[in-house]
């Protein structure tokens, strides 16, 4: 029941950060995505669920939903979509707080966008 408990604060934090509407079925959250690699300064080899860090899958790192969750990513921009898996925490607080609400890995990014653009707005859906 206290994991329960910090997955809502959390969720409520990133909402308030990003706004957030929902639906019997599925969650919406509308801000800003970028991406990270093990190459990126920093990164760690594990993921906060312990798992070896690949950024060659399709995962991400975002606050408030369970680990191994599915979300569709859309790209609001052109609306490409990506279906990745949680398995990492983050953005950062303080990137949450000017509107970053999910880090992707960079196969994951490179669906939906170049890599060249590093940051994009999307439209976030929780598909099961």
């Amino acid at each position: 029941m206290k994991i329960l408990y910090t997955v809502v604060l959390i969720a409520v934090f990133c909402s308030i950060a990003a706004g957030i509407s929902s639906d019997a079925s599925f969650v919406y959250l509308e801000g800003l995505a970028s991406w990270y690699s093990e190459f990126s300064a920093g990164i760690k080899p594990t993921t906060a669920n312990m798992e070896m860090f690949d950024h060659d899958k399709a995962t991400c790192a975002i606050w408030g939903l369970p680990f191994d969750t599915r979300i569709e990513v859309t790209n609001l921009s052109n609306d490409r979509k990506v279906i990745v898996r949680v398995n990492d925490r983050g953005p950062a607080k303080q990137l949450c707080q000017e509107g970053r609400v999910i880090d992707l890995t960079m196969a994951a990014f490179e669906e939906i966008e170049v890599l060249e653009k590093g940051l994009i707005k999307v439209k976030i859906r929780v598909v099961e």
